[in-house]
């Protein structure tokens, strides 16, 4: 089991094992925000503590980069609040309550995910808010040069020119209906094979990169692109499903409306480019998470 690492406003214990991150709530003003524990978590956890400090609660971050373990304790009131992907979790929370083999009920419109996000939620005593403008969901890039030589900026126009391409990618995408199969089906794209190097690692980029491998999956907001000379291709038949980013809380917490319109604040500005150009900052530029999430806050105006 991984260790969980307590860091950010506030100190307090760190906290190691499963029983004590779904142990009884903290009340007051008092709350918790979770990490995932990858750099956009990281940023958005960091981002949530300081608008909620202002709001006037003292705030912990908890990273937690399982969540399998950080569900069942934002319904414990262990934990107050994460940022979540809406698809993502819908399809999660769906698992969890039917099976592994639960047919998905997240999909492209953000409306009919939420429908069925909201309820699978209410039913273990979470609370969603209103998604934020940022996506990030799973993205595929070509090197520029092969773009500029192809005249490819869309999934459509790869497919429709017939080229034979290699995708760096996870080894779950030769299954998984929104990677290889989802290629071959919906834009008839030519994949000839999988290339293991897993999703948006430096790896699987510097493989296409050097042409060893033509198509990467990664995702929409990576912000290292540029910097191996990549370029994403739109989904413009919608491939991928609606992974905006919401926050979600714990019910008891959610009833609090001074939490809920500073979490309510960074949706209404937050969009995709600017959490691409947030995540460069600190992927590429190696700044740090708290320091990029407190500048960005302060250009907003919202601290």
């Amino acid at each position: 089991m991984a260790a969980l690492l307590l860091t950010g406003c506030a100190t307090g214990p760190a906290l190691e094992r499963r029983g004590e991150v779904t142990g009884a709530p903290r009340g007051g003003r008092h709350l918790t925000v979770a990490s995932a524990g990858f750099t956009e978590s990281e940023l958005l956890a960091q981002m949530y503590a300081l608008l909620l400090g202002r709001a006037g609660y003292r705030t912990d971050i908890l990273t937690v980069g399982n969540r399998e373990l950080y569900e069942p304790a934002l319904e414990s009131g262990r934990i107050d609040v994460v940022p979540e992907y809406a698809a993502t979790l819908a399809d999660w929370l769906r698992a969890k309550q039917h099976g592994p083999d639960a047919k998905p009920v997240a999909s492209p419109d953000l409306g009919a995910t939420l429908r069925a996000l909201r309820p699978l939620a209410a039913a273990r005593g979470l609370t969603v808010l209103e998604p934020g403008r940022a996506v990030d969901r799973n993205a595929f890039a070509v090197s520029r040069s092969f773009a500029a030589r192809h005249r490819l900026t869309t999934l459509s126009q790869l497919g429709a020119s017939g080229l034979r391409v290699r995708l760096a990618a996870g080894d779950e995408c030769v299954r998984r209906p929104y990677c290889l199969p989802g290629l071959r089906r919906r834009y008839g794209i030519r994949v000839t094979g999988v290339d293991p190097k897993g999703v948006g690692t430096t790896q699987a980029k510097q493989a296409v990169a050097s042409g060893r491998d033509q198509l990467v999956l990664t995702t929409s907001t990576d912000g290292t692109l540029d910097s191996f000379g990549l370029v994403l291709l739109a989904d413009d038949r919608q491939l991928q499903n609606a992974d905006h980013i919401v926050p979600v809380l714990h019910a008891g917490r959610a009833r609090d409306a001074r939490a809920v319109d500073a979490l309510n604040a960074l949706n209404r500005v937050l969009t995709t480019e600017d959490l691409t150009r947030l995540n460069e900052q600190v992927d590429s530029w190696r700044r740090l998470p708290a320091d990029v999430a407190r500048s960005y806050l302060r250009e907003k105006r919202l601290i």
